[in-house]
């Protein structure tokens, strides 16, 4: 009998004011649970601190603060000022009880999934930069570790004031009292937080509630390669464009986070399924991911992630795949329109087809032409090239010329029978003619 590694996958739920949070929560508990998961919610960590008696007047004020991060709980907080060492030991509290969830999921002698209402980066959105700097470096913590090593996944579920105006309320909660100016700012600011995780999804208003919630299980069930049949259809998927150099100055942009890129292609056993790896950081502290490809099952791409420890990524670097190129791209995330982009500018050195290429992503469930509408004006896109094979990082990276090599691959996204049209002398943003796949 095979043996099947456990696994233990952590997935952050945030959000504004009334995005389904709660209810969100209960329904994929109960949805993993029924999958024969056991799973495990980790508290918000300011409901436990200020249900112990902790008032607002009774902090410091010497030291001012935004306003807690405990959005839903805390009626008129946003005003309201607290002591710097409130914030600071609110964290150190959170990390705390998550570390005490997580050792119990790493030995559950199930799959486990674990819960965190709300995580650490949150409460860098409610204090100014400068002390959230301070803590950090008091204390010896670094955005790489908290955001993107902490957590497996970050889900973030848009306020029904973003979107949903006629469903916002704060009648059947007594504890809420924000405006809808105000809850969109908080919704906001608690999306801000985490801009920059590796995956990092955004579920917006754009269907009824239920589909909404639906979509959320679906995102945690994509990432982890699970097959849900048909029980959570959604026409959410990802979306590629090519945009035009040069970019525009950075002040132009919306607040954003930058990453170095460094992805290798690994061998496998069979030509039908991708095997890769990606190194990704910020001033010299890095994450590490193995991600497996495999063939379409039901329609759709199946992707396994695997976060890796940098002795298990040096370990794989070894089985690396001499017909690939290795890919150094500056990744560039940001909040625009209520979409979450990330932007991938491919740099050298590279093949000579990568040299200038940039390319927008994003995950979204518009359709008719609504997602165009929310595409960065800032940016100066040339055409969709979602499912086309000549943007595929796997065809990219290959060292021979496509017209030469049997590796050339074409069904991973698009129809098994599109044709492609190659000619060597031009780059794929350069002018080389494709048919489908789009």
């Amino acid at each position: 009998m095979e043996n099947k590694e456990r696994r233990v996958y952590k997935v952050v739920l945030t959000g504004g004011p009334c995005g389904g949070k709660t209810t969100g929560q209960s329904r994929l508990c109960t949805f993993f649970e029924n999958l024969g998961w056991k799973v495990f919610r980790v508290p918000e960590t300011a409901t436990v601190l200020l249900s112990g008696g902790i008032k607002f007047s009774d902090l410091s004020e010497e030291e001012e603060a935004q306003e807690c991060h405990c959005q839903k709980r805390c009626a008129g907080v946003y005003r309201h000022r607290q002591g710097y060492k409130f914030q600071e030991n609110l964290l150190k509290t959170m990390l705390q009880i998550e570390n005490t969830f997580f050792e119990l999921g790493e030995s559950c002698s199930r799959d486990c999934l674990i819960i965190c209402d709300r995580g650490a980066m949150d409460a860098s959105a409610f204090i100014s930069r400068d002390k959230w700097e301070r803590m950090m470096s008091a204390n010896g913590w670094n955005s790489v570790e908290l955001r993107d090593n902490r957590y497996n996944q970050i889900v973030h579920l848009v306020s029904a004031a973003n979107g949903a105006e006629d469903f916002y309320s704060t009648e059947d909660h007594a504890c809420r009292s924000e405006t809808v100016v105000l809850a969109r700012e908080l919704d906001y600011n608690a999306a801000a937080a985490w801009v920059g995780h590796p995956y990092f999804d955004v579920i917006d208003n754009s269907t009824d509630f239920e589909t909404k919630i639906c979509r959320m299980i679906a995102s945690v069930c994509q990432k982890l390669g699970i097959d849900t049949g048909d029980r959570l259809t959604t026409n959410s998927r990802k979306r590629k464009f090519l945009v035009r150099g040069p970019l525009p100055d950075d002040s132009v942009f919306p607040p954003f986070q930058d990453f170095d890129v460094v992805h290798n292609y690994l061998q496998t056993s069979t030509p039908s399924m991708q095997a890769r790896l990606r190194k990704r950081g910020q001033k010299g502290h890095w994450s590490y991911i193995h991600t497996i490809r495999k063939p379409k099952m039901r329609g759709q791409v199946v992707e396994v992630k695997t976060q890796l420890t940098h002795r298990d990524y040096i370990n794989m670097l070894a089985q690396r795949d001499d017909s690939h190129f290795t890919i150094f791209k500056r990744r560039r995330c940001f909040l625009d329109n209520n979409q979450y982009f990330q932007l991938d500018i491919y740099r050298e050195p590279c093949h000579p087809r990568c040299i200038g290429l940039i390319l927008l992503e994003t995950y979204s469930a518009l359709d008719n032409g609504a997602l165009e509408k929310c595409l960065p004006k800032f940016l100066t896109l040339v055409e969709e090239v979602t499912g086309n094979p000549a943007y595929s990082m796997f065809n990219l990276s290959l060292r021979e010329e496509w017209n030469k090599t049997t590796k050339f691959c074409r069904a991973f996204q698009g129809d098994d029978k599109e044709k492609i049209k190659i000619n060597n002398n031009e780059s794929p943003h350069e002018g080389r003619e494709v048919n489908g796949g789009v």
